[in-house]
């Protein structure tokens, strides 16, 4: 059995190899088989690394079986030992007999999305309906969250897409919380509730990167940041920082004889005048017991060691959200998009997600050759295709103007459908650089001029009036009045008529 265990580990690697290769010759059609290829493709590697463990523990053979059987074989009686073997099978069925043999072949071969949901590769439960099979971010819980923090309460409220915009902003102004407060435990939960979600959403998104690998980088990147006090908003405190002093570890609230620190300065005075600290002065005074020269720095160490463990958790989300930008500005474009939706087309849209009928149109459905060959998108007006590769509603259309053509001149006689993409295109490279080649460097002061002749009479008007404005600063005649004060003639002649000069 020794060498039968090697051959069926030789071969299972063998199909493992074949069943990868399938799968990553086919290109996916949407998000949701890409990432049900890529979970099946890492489920696969996993199951190759196992395999491949045991193959070498069974090559070192350390109990010395491989060499037992190799002996028997080449000693012992062949035809006997085979025998026995199939008795041992057939003894096995007898007892079993509803017992399924394993078919290798058919082990890895592509499953349907029912069999690949009883299989473990689903990947509707993944994720919710919000996040649209990895493309968008779901932080709508995290957001109650940090609304309901002590300091985020009492000032402005924050909207949802303020906070996909600031949630990895740890430092003023952007961030209202100060250094103080963020030593409580709600604050460190939130941290953690946000950092898992976060290393979840990109295990859930990338099962085929080595995230172990990036996220030892970041750790790496953070002690070597950590050491040379580089972490934004956790530098080392001074003696007479307010942060520092109000959480007890400044040395004028630790008290030497008492071994005891106070996070209140009253509370620090009022201890001075007790009995029970007097009675420890003396007794240092008098050497009956050693002084602790370190005890504040022991509670500093402490304060300090709860700071690395918050900046640890800040410094690790910033970087989760920087790897993940496409998705972040996703979910903004997104999120807008939404507000301008009824309830009733929010759920028709999850729907189609969720469905896997084919992205054909309505009348064209009834032809079933149509169905089983390519996925022709049925768009009579040529709408603008969504993030989904579907045509957008016909009414979200109409709203934002996107039938209406803006033509630019400058920009090469490009044109713009709506006006959203036409104002948006004046402070664009493109536009800018049209502007530049016709010699014009202030910018700012051309918006919604589209024609070259009229930006160039705009440009010569301004430097025209440049040039009166310096000429007429230079022919001001200066006055002195009484008292040695330089004015303008005109200036002057106003507070005389005044009385004042």
């Amino acid at each position: 059995m020794y060498f039968e265990d090697e051959r069926l580990l030789h071969e299972d690697l063998e199909r493992l190899e074949q069943a990868i290769a399938d799968r990553m010759l086919d290109e996916p059609k949407n998000p949701r088989e890409r990432l049900t290829r890529d979970h099946e493709v890492a489920q696969f590697l996993s199951l190759i690394e196992a395999q491949s463990q045991r193959l070498l523990e069974l090559y070192e053979d350390r109990e010395g079986d491989g060499a037992q059987e190799l002996q028997h074989i080449s000693t012992g009686d062949t035809y006997n030992s085979f025998h026995k073997e199939v008795e041992k099978v057939k003894d096995f069925y007898k007892r079993y007999p509803g017992e399924q043999v394993q078919n290798l072949e058919k082990a890895y071969r592509k499953r349907t999305p029912e069999e690949a949901e009883q299989a473990g590769f689903a990947v509707d439960s993944m994720f919710t309906g919000e996040e649209g099979f990895g493309r968008f971010f779901d932080l709508t819980m995290l957001h109650e969250c940090y609304l309901n923090l002590p300091d985020v309460r009492n000032a402005r409220r924050v909207t949802y897409l303020q906070y996909l915009d600031m949630f990895d902003i740890f430092t003023p102004p952007q961030c209202v919380i100060k250094r103080a407060k963020k030593m409580t435990e709600l604050y460190y939960k939130y941290l953690v509730m946000l950092e898992d979600y976060l290393e979840s959403f990109m295990r859930r998104t990338k099962p085929l990167e080595n995230l172990e690998k990036i996220f030892a980088q970041f750790d790496k990147e953070f002690e070597e940041a950590w050491e040379k006090e580089e972490v934004a908003g956790w530098e080392t405190k001074k003696a007479n920082d307010t942060d520092t002093t109000m959480s007890g570890t400044s040395d004028t609230l630790f008290c030497d004889a008492c071994q005891k620190g106070f996070a209140n300065e009253n509370v620090y005075e009022n201890h001075l005048t007790g009995k029970k600290h007097k009675k420890a002065a003396q007794a240092l005074k008098e050497g009956d017991i050693a002084p602790a020269t370190n005890g504040a720095s022991h509670a500093n160490d402490i304060h300090r060691m709860k700071e690395r463990a918050v900046a640890a958790r800040e410094f690790r989300i910033k970087k989760l959200a920087s790897a993940m930008q496409t998705q972040r500005s996703d979910t903004k474009v997104n999120v807008e998009r939404k507000q301008g939706m009824t309830e009733k087309e929010r759920q028709q849209e999850l729907e189609l997600l969720y469905s896997e009928s084919s992205t054909l149109a309505p009348a064209a459905q009834d032809n079933k050759e149509e169905e089983e060959g390519d996925d022709k998108i049925y768009n009579p007006l040529k709408l603008p295709l969504a993030w989904d590769g579907k045509p957008i509603p016909y009414w979200l259309y109409k709203l934002h103007g996107l039938g209406v053509e803006f033509n630019c001149e400058i920009c090469g006689n490009f044109v713009y459908m709506g006006r959203r993409a036409f104002d948006k295109h004046f402070t664009e490279p493109k536009h800018v650089r049209g502007l530049r080649s016709l010699g014009i460097t202030n910018t700012t002061l051309f918006r919604e001029i589209t024609k070259i002749n009229e930006a160039m009479e705009l440009w010569e008007k301004i430097q025209k009036d440049k040039l009166l404005e310096k000429k007429d600063e230079e022919e001001v005649v200066e006055m002195e009045d009484s008292n040695g004060f330089k004015m303008p003639e005109k200036v002057y002649w106003d507070l005389v008529r005044q009385g004042v000069a």
